[in-house]
């Protein structure tokens, strides 16, 4: 384990040195494992094979933490990652194909023409352009050639949705719909839902019940010291002697020493705990033993202290309605169904259209409430996703929808008025029409793309490169 402490502590560079060396060297002796045949290989477009080290390149400059890459293997990052690099070699391939090209004087001028390059007299200075590259450790032929492939594939969506012109009255319409005013009727739905007192004992064991293989807890049984200069030396400085002690501890737990022996032999304090179950009233350093639980014994880095664990029992029970804590979280659970099931019931019936004006009335009695929306960005009352929702719909539909703090509401679209485009306006919303025309060209560009390319994937080299995260 790489202390954080420990790589400043021997050096004010050494922060730097080791953001320089983690990324090309994060997969040392990686390459070695695919050495023949196929192997070598972990996708094929057509004709064209991308390699391991390809991939093990990708990942390296995604700037994506091995540790984060090893967390998330079954969330099937690895997979993600390659469709990434397969999507730019398909750009690739589209480039050389189109035969674009960039120029070295064209690459040049963009350059010069990065603000973030300029003076502030609005002049391009070198020396700006090379402290950049310093900054994000990057050599200038690297960089370079980023921004040529950047620049390609721009070349290349411009060339497929070049001649596009947007008609007036399309750029009209899309004015028109985000602009309208909206008169909103709505209803809000906490009046309706099953109150939290009123939930029952048998209510609570019905819902356990149904979800009793879901509702198992892990209750721990573990204990823990607190390490940190000065229970370990004696003072309060992170150096070489401290972080010698600490490589001594891992040490001792990769041999199995036991760990008492180990606290013994270092004479510190741990703290021992019962039937430990997650919640949101836990410490932080017994949350974080919580979530390593898949390792019993180890080391890990909190705060200003290292902290060394070991979790002597882990055992799943179903809850116990008699914890006080516990039978509020169930409760929670319970109502948080309640209003889960009425929403659901509730929208059924509107979409089978079992739900009318009358029912709304009835439903409203005096509850009814107004808002008057001015644009699809107005989100002074709804969540903006559900007022974009409410911009969709005809007149006289019915929806439900939710504000910034999760309240439900049901609503009714009552009326609206058209506003008349502002000339202002104009050339922002003939932008937006045209990359809107543009983007369902790219769609169908896709479409193109999944025709003409076949991809091939390595399965095998692919549970190679999980198993080394592994």
């Amino acid at each position: 384990m790489i202390s954080s402490f420990r790589n400043f502590a021997k050096t004010k560079f050494a922060g730097l040195l080791v953001f320089i060396m983690i990324i090309p060297f994060v997969f040392w002796g990686m390459g070695s494992m695919f050495s023949s045949g196929n192997t070598n290989n972990i996708a094929k477009i057509n004709k064209t094979n991308i390699s391991t080290q390809e991939f093990i390149d990708y990942l390296n400059n995604s700037g994506i933490q091995q540790k984060a890459i090893k967390e998330n293997l079954n969330n099937n990052i690895i997979e993600e990652l390659l469709s990434g690099l397969i999507s730019t070699t398909l750009l690739e391939l589209e480039v050389k194909d189109y035969d674009l090209i960039i120029s070295e004087n064209t690459l040049l001028k963009i350059i010069k023409n990065n603000k973030n390059f300029f003076d502030e007299n609005g002049k391009f200075q070198r020396i700006k352009y090379e402290k950049f590259l310093l900054e994000n450790n990057q050599s200038a032929p690297a960089f370079e050639l980023r921004l040529r492939g950047r620049e390609l594939q721009k070349n290349l969506f411009d060339y497929i949705g070049a001649g596009t012109v947007t008609p007036n009255f399309l750029i009209k319409k899309l004015y028109e719909e985000e602009n309208k005013k909206l008169e909103i009727e709505f209803i809000n739905l906490q009046n309706f839902y099953k109150k939290k007192e009123s939930i029952t004992k048998n209510d609570l064991e019905s819902f356990l019940e149904e979800n009793k293989d879901q509702l198992k807890m892990e209750y721990l049984d573990f204990s823990y010291s607190i390490i940190n200069p000065m229970n370990l030396i004696g003072i309060d400085e992170f150096n070489q002697s401290f972080f010698d002690k600490i490589d001594q501890i891992e040490i001792d737990i990769s041999n199995d020493i036991k760990f008492e022996t180990i606290i013994t032999n270092l004479d510190i304090e741990s703290k021992g705990v019962s039937n430990f179950k997650i919640s949101s009233d836990s410490s932080e350093i017994e949350k974080k033993i919580f979530e390593l639980r898949n390792n019993e014994f180890d080391l890990f880095e909190i705060d200003n202290n290292y902290i060394l664990y070991n979790i002597k029992n882990i055992q799943e029970r179903e809850p116990d309605l008699n914890d006080i804590q516990t039978k509020q979280e169930i409760i929670e659970l319970v109502n948080q169904k309640n209003k889960f099931d009425y929403n659901r019931k509730l929208l059924d019936k509107i979409r089978n259209k079992e739900f009318n004006n009358s029912d709304f009335l009835k439903m409203g009695d005096n509850k009814i409430q107004n808002v008057q929306l001015n644009s699809i960005k107005d989100n002074k009352k709804f969540e903006i996703n559900a007022v974009e929702v409410l911009y969709s719909l005809p007149l006289n539909s019915f929806t439900l929808i939710n504000d910034d703090k999760n309240n439900i509401y049901l609503a009714k679209v009552k009326n609206f008025k058209k506003n008349v485009l502002d000339k202002e306006k104009l050339d922002e919303y003939k932008k937006k029409q045209n990359s809107n025309i543009k983007n369902n060209m790219l769609k169908s560009y896709d479409l193109f793309l999944n025709n003409k390319y076949n991809v091939i994937l390595n399965q095998k080299t692919i549970e190679r490169v999980k198993n080394f995260f592994q």
